[in-house]
């Protein structure tokens, strides 16, 4: 999981208080659920969170800043498992991202931001760089995995390498975030084995005896 605790320097000199930022994220993601994004305010936030509203004004610019990172905070916490074969990995992060978006904050908060953002150019380009990039590293630990096992071959040239994590990370996150929460279907071991069938072995897989 990455870290977002350690305290980063305001202009004034004095550091920001991790457990202050733990408090208003965490707030922020409960007044989603509670209130909607339409209700929610940075009032409110700071109330929840015990902090002073300029505490949250030094910190973020608006509502949408902040939302971005209390739903980026509860992406960081998705790790990609070691089960010993690229298969059972992408089973066990594909089970663990659905668990990640049934709670409620994380599914209002994801939604009402993936919404915002339809018509904000500014908030599309901070939840890219901080969700969207920032959980490719699932990806990029998955693939040099599997290519240190010998199950998948290297690719000698790095864009071609970006690429490919690229296209993985939509087919990944687009199947699982449509099946949870745009069908509303479960996605469970039985779904997540047949979703890793299909994307390792191709529409073939999932359509041969046995599958």
């Amino acid at each position: 999981m990455q870290s977002r605790s350690t305290p980063s320097a305001r202009p004034g000199g004095r550091p920001r208080s991790a457990e202050a930022d733990t408090a208003i994220l965490e707030a922020t993601r409960q007044a989603l659920v509670d209130l909607g994004w339409s209700k929610l305010t940075l009032g409110d936030v700071a109330t929840r969170a015990g902090v002073a509203k300029t505490t949250l004004y030094r910190r973020w610019a608006g509502k949408s800043e902040l939302v971005v990172d209390a739903v980026a905070e509860l992406f960081d916490e998705l790790e990609l498992p070691d089960n010993g074969s690229l298969a059972s990995d992408i089973e066990g992060v594909v089970l663990q991202f659905a668990d990640l978006l049934g709670r409620p904050e994380t599914k209002t908060a994801l939604m009402a931001v993936v919404a915002e953002a339809t018509t904000d150019e500014p908030l599309r380009e901070r939840v890219r760089a901080s969700i969207v990039d920032r959980q490719k590293r699932l990806v990029l630990q998955g693939r040099a995995r599997a290519q240190e096992r010998g199950e998948l071959p290297v690719e000698p040239d790095p864009g071609a390498a970006a690429r490919t994590a690229d296209l993985i990370f939509d087919v990944i996150a687009g199947a699982v975030v449509h099946r949870a929460l745009v069908s509303g279907e479960p996605v469970d071991a039985e779904w997540a084995r047949r979703f890793t069938l299909l994307l390792l072995g191709g529409l073939t897989a999932v359509a041969g005896p046995g599958a």
